[in-house]
């Protein structure tokens, strides 16, 4: 079903596979448009509870492929506002998946790469990852991933490296919030399942409310319209069954639902 991708599943974890380790998993048309199915069709597995985005081969992704750059400096308007809601989108969806998700990344991981990273929900680097919002150097800007990378590493910070450029090393990156923990190579995989592991034992819908809940909070004054937002997420959210049957099994002793 897909060229350039790879689904892995184990248990309750599937990882996205980027697969075209010969040009470092760069971006093209087709790989924008498989990562954004990959996802809907994730998001809509129950049987999928973590997902994890990975590359492979020795990069996580060296951002826009030269090929699908070279076509798209002779698009038309029209042409290049298409391509880039095309990108857009699929980092929206990315960013919106009801599950959690975890960037695995190695190697370089530059301009969409970088933008990846960020629009998981949190990513786990191994110690040789580089990352870059690289776009000014050919006269273009990270504009599609600057949401995603704004929320993750904040204005201040984005201010130096869209203007600047400059490689981030994987210590920098974890410094500055764009990644939640630095491995060594060898034992990345063993931290992103761990992390993955820790993961299930939340209740799904519950993650899912977690999700909203940073949405719709963060960035906003607290005042009493935001106290009462946060009482009726928590009152909806103790009225579920998921809810119900999560405290029950805790003063029961006993698993809750989605771990059985």
């Amino acid at each position: 079903m897909y060229q350039t991708l790879e689904i892995e599943r184990a248990g309750k974890i599937a990882t996205i596979w980027m697969n075209r380790p010969a040009v470092f998993n760069a971006f093209d048309e087709q790989l924008i448009d498989e990562l954004t199915l990959a996802c809907h069709e994730l998001d809509a597995d129950p049987a999928v509870r973590v997902v994890v985005l990975g590359g492979r081969g020795k990069h996580f992704s060296a951002g826009a492929d030269l090929n699908w750059m070279k076509r798209a400096a002779g698009f038309t308007h029209e042409q290049n506002l298409d391509d880039a809601r095309r990108f857009a989108a699929m980092l929206r969806t990315l960013a919106g998946m009801k599950k959690p998700t975890i960037a695995r990344v190695q190697g370089a991981a530059l301009g969409g790469g970088t933008g990846l990273t960020a629009a998981c929900d949190m990513a786990v680097a191994s110690s040789d990852a580089v990352f870059s919002t690289s776009e000014v150097k050919f006269g273009i800007i990270p504009s599609a991933i600057s949401p995603y990378v704004l929320r993750a590493i904040g204005p201040r910070h984005a201010l130096r490296y869209f203007q600047s450029a400059e490689r981030i090393s994987a210590q920098r990156a974890l410094a500055i919030g764009l990644v939640g923990e630095v491995v060594e190579a060898e034992v990345l995989d063993a931290c992103v399942g761990q992390l993955a592991e820790t993961l299930l034992q939340g209740g799904p819908q519950a993650q899912k409310a977690a999700k909203d809940l940073i949405a719709a909070v963060s960035g906003q004054p607290i005042d009493e319209t935001l106290s009462e937002e946060t009482a009726q997420r928590i009152a909806r959210q103790r009225a579920t069954e998921e809810a119900r049957d999560g405290i029950a099994a805790f003063l029961d002793k006993r698993p809750p639902g989605w771990l059985v």
